[in-house]
């Protein structure tokens, strides 16, 4: 593994002071190949350069560094046809999307997570982490999510993957969230606040009819 020399000098809220998984922005992109949006095609490729070439630091100093691309498993779940949508409270750790409504569930990568190379588990232990659910459940592969157009976008990068469930017993166990079902167009009725990369979702799912 890489460790990048990194010194903090302020004392951070525990959740900016944990060490999350990066990867150097060079590595994953050059001048030529860094897409905006979700690309289907290369979803196996770019986690072996994530594997090799991961890095660790706190996330205080990934947040506001766009040299590093932090690595999000981001799960959405649908289950008849409707999909979990969730909204930020006021009080949510990612201050830049309070209020937000958001499709994905997941969250930064920790060096335990590498003791596994299979993003599908990566994924449910965030899934597990932010929900209770009850009934069975089917992961596949969407795509890697890009989008430098915003901060947080910047710093960021998604492992996109959608999660098909039995049951919709459902909800958030994160006390800064909360959340609902809903259908695709209910999804779409509140797309001008959904965080950038759900809007980039939402577009995707119905471009390619994925439930």
């Amino acid at each position: 593994m890489n460790n990048p020399q990194i010194q903090s000098t302020k004392v951070q809220p525990s959740h900016l002071s944990e060490e999350i998984l990066v990867v150097k922005r060079s590595i994953l992109f050059n001048e030529t190949n860094a897409w905006s949006g979700i690309n289907n095609q290369i979803f196996d490729q770019c986690m072996q350069t994530i594997q090799t070439h991961s890095a660790f630091m706190p996330r205080s100093h990934a947040e506001t560094n766009p040299t590093y691309k932090q690595i999000i498993p981001y799960v959405i779940f649908t289950v008849d046809q409707k999909i979990f949508v969730m909204q930020r409270k006021t009080t949510a750790s990612e201050q830049r999307l309070a209020h937000k409504y958001s499709i994905g569930i997941g969250g930064h990568m920790r060096q335990e997570d590498l003791s596994s190379n299979n993003i599908f588990n990566w994924a449910l232990r965030e899934f597990e982490e932010e929900v209770n659910y009850s009934g069975s459940k089917e992961m596949s592969k969407i795509g890697i999510l890009n989008d430098d157009t915003n901060d947080v976008g910047k710093v960021h990068l998604g492992m996109i993957l959608l999660l098909k469930g039995s049951s919709d017993q459902i909800s958030i166990k994160n006390e800064h969230k909360s959340g609902m079902l809903l259908t695709l167009d209910e999804c779409k009725a509140l797309y001008n606040q959904m965080e950038s990369w759900s809007q980039t979702c939402i577009d995707f799912i119905e471009k390619m009819n994925l439930i």
